[in-house]
């Protein structure tokens, strides 16, 4: 059968991807096959097709990355249970692979998707919302009257966060790097967004919490932000890192420097860990589906690209400018 992906034959810089036909098998044992309807973009496939180190390893190119999509159930391997052709199914964790316009994919990390979600609603916020139910609720269990801070609070990751810390009814502190950005996390619920490079985020935190600090911050910047950002929190609060937009960040005396700073937190928590099994996978789509379902999260979906055009999406997200999510469509 047809199938075309955007194929990395040498790992580098956006053109690296070639628009060109793809070699698709009949789905292996535990697998099935489904056509896309919609694809996620994420700045972790920028890393993937970079060559960046990151969590989950890339494959020898030639590769095709991505991996988050909806799409409808076209074939079915053996042993496979729950599932039958025609379904609305949805997946937001590894294999890689996304970036087609068909692929198989292995059963056990797949979700059924409610008939009532919106196909690119899903695909532009499943890894990222499955990500925020586990920092807000695992990671750091974010309650009633705590005060959040948010990097990069206007991207498609941020304006979840915002949301739904809101909804839990949190104080929201969030960073953004325009005005238009600002805007944009103050609808989402940020309740102090603050433009990085015209104000100190850590000054306002301590006005914002009488000088005790904040009790987590959701670090996505990485080496522009972190030393701020532990300097942002109250004695024994949590940073959670999970990106480094600007470059890795530099090493941290964990024993020393987090004791002296107020006996600190900071972990790097990755999806592949939290959403290890069955179990906390099916945990955390229901909860985001839930809260998609009553409204609680916006998807955010400002840029659609054909999926032929996906090094433009790429360029686009790199640049920085973007705000909200990023979808590609076949």
């Amino acid at each position: 059968m047809s199938n075309k992906a955007q194929v990395i034959h040498n790992l580098g810089p956006p053109n690296s991807m070639k628009w060109q036909d793809w070699p698709l098998s009949y789905p292996e044992v535990g697998e099935v096959r489904l056509r896309h309807t919609a694809i996620g973009v994420n700045f972790a496939d920028t890393y993937h097709r970079a060559g960046i180190s990151h969590p989950w390893p890339v494959s020898k190119p030639p590769v095709v990355i991505g991996f988050e999509g909806v799409g409808i159930i076209d074939e079915i391997g053996q042993d496979v249970k729950n599932f039958k052709i025609g379904d609305k199914v949805a997946y937001g964790i590894p294999p890689l692979g996304s970036y087609s316009e068909f692929r198989n994919y292995p059963a056990d990390k797949l979700l059924h998707l409610p008939v009532e979600l919106d196909d690119k609603e899903v695909a532009s916020i499943l890894m990222k919302g499955m990500t925020a139910q586990y920092l807000l609720h695992r990671t750091y269990k974010v309650k009633k009257n705590d005060t959040v801070l948010i990097h990069a609070a206007a991207g498609g990751m941020g304006l979840i966060l915002c949301q739904w810390a809101k909804a839990i009814g949190a104080t929201i502190i969030g960073t953004v790097s325009t005005k238009a950005k600002a805007e944009l996390a103050k609808e989402a619920g940020c309740d102090y967004p603050i433009i990085r490079s015209s104000e100190n985020f850590v000054k306002v935190v301590k006005e914002v919490t009488n000088g005790e600090g904040c009790d987590v911050v959701y670090e996505a910047i990485g080496k522009d932000t972190l030393q701020q950002s532990l300097d942002s929190l109250k004695p024994m609060g949590m940073c959670a890192a999970y990106g480094h937009v600007s470059g890795p960040p530099d090493p941290i005396d964990v024993i020393q420097d987090l004791g002296r700073r107020g006996s600190l937190f900071i972990t790097r928590p990755a999806i592949m860990h939290y959403l290890a099994t069955r179990n906390d996978l099916e945990w955390a789509a229901s909860d985001l589906f839930k809260a998609i379902s009553k409204g609680t999260i916006k998807s955010n979906v400002n840029f659609e690209f054909k999926l032929k055009d996906a090094v433009k999406a790429h360029e686009a997200i790199e640049s920085g400018k973007t705000e909200g999510s990023i979808i590609l469509l076949p």
